[in-house]
């Protein structure tokens, strides 16, 4: 169709149009084959470059004509027998000469060419702005899904005796923001699952309400949950002295008592190749937790970030850190 066009065009558009394309294309194909020290593509731009370069001799040579035009002379030098026969006619008196003809009114060439670069400019653009400007369903980027609604999730009991409760999807929007992976050292990274759940804390009878929002990136997995029961973050850390637990650290995060400790998740073996009755629970890939007090009077109840890998690496603590300053201050406190 492109193709068609130009050839449409008349001279003075299409030449100036085929040179503007040429230089464009052979300057950007000779910088990335400098960049890139790539000879083949140098090759092609310099292709460009000469046809360019002849159109442009074309253009000059018919800008030359059409400011010294001359009778067509044939290939053997002899003038055309238009020009002898309309020089030979005998010419009338004076009284009687026809009227000379009107000067032929010929197309402005700049005009021409100017429009003709004016569409190319505006092809350029379309085809520049047109992915921007359309709804990108059909990107092949990968795009960070998103949290689930909840709308007609029935919460559990719990959540009405719990004065700021917040549901799971309320932390998985909090959690499933666009600089998380950069907060985790892996900024080029796009979230692959997400979800949020609302649920209560185990051995409570469904009696403590604990929300649980999760973000999983390639390399890391991310964990917010928060459980609003009485235990407040000193009587945690007694706990964690008490079963002897390492690499245990207490800080303050946002004005609240927070700490750090690491355990291992838990690995079940499905066993689907030996009749579904899967294995014994093992134990999984280490994790770094931070525990965080639900509000600086630590009267109980706590927010937990756990991030972990597949790999068993492990983001520094002022990743955990920097996470928390901030998810926990986009978390809604809200009763329900």
């Amino acid at each position: 169709m492109l193709g068609l066009l130009l050839r449409l065009l008349p001279f003075w558009g299409r030449e100036p149009l085929f040179i503007v394309i040429g230089s464009v294309f052979g300057v950007r194909i000779m910088y990335l084959a400098v960049r890139d020290e790539a000879w083949v593509p140098g090759a092609i731009g310099v292709a460009f470059l000469l046809a360019t370069a002849v159109r442009v001799h074309t253009v000059v040579r018919a800008v030359r004509a059409r400011r010294n035009p001359a009778p067509a002379v044939s290939a053997d030098g002899a003038v055309s027998d238009a020009v002898v026969r309309s020089q030979s006619q005998p010419q009338g008196p004076a009284g009687q000469r026809p009227a000379p003809a009107a000067p032929r009114k010929e197309p402005n060439a700049w005009g021409q060419a100017v429009a003709a670069v004016a569409v190319f400019a505006a092809l350029g653009a379309a085809l520049w702005l047109g992915p921007n400007l359309l709804p990108s369903g059909d990107n092949s980027s990968p795009r960070a899904p998103s949290c689930p609604s909840g709308e007609d999730e029935e919460l559990p009991s719990a959540y009405t005796g719990a004065s700021r409760a917040v549901t799971g999807g309320q932390l998985c929007e909090a959690l499933n923001r666009t600089d998380l992976a950069r907060l985790l050292g892996t900024p080029t990274e796009t979230a692959t699952v997400v979800s949020g759940t609302s649920d209560t804390a185990l051995l409570t009878d469904g009696k403590v309400a604990r929300p649980e929002a999760e973000v999983r990136f390639d390399t890391y997995t991310v964990n917010v949950s928060a459980t609003y029961n009485e235990l407040s973050i000193a009587q945690y850390v007694k706990l964690m002295e008490f079963g002897e637990e390492t690499d245990v650290k207490t800080l303050s995060v946002l004005g609240r008592p927070a700490v750090l400790s690491s355990d291992h998740t838990m690995s079940i073996d499905l066993g689907l190749g030996s009749g579904g009755s899967g294995g014994p629970v093992g134990q999984g890939p280490p994790a770094r937790t931070l525990t965080v007090a639900l509000d600086a009077k630590d009267p109980g109840g706590y927010y937990e970030i756990t991030v972990w890998s597949t790999s068993g690496a492990l983001p520094d603590d002022g990743a955990l850190v920097d996470i928390a300053g901030t998810v926990l201050p986009t978390v809604p406190e809200q009763a329900v």
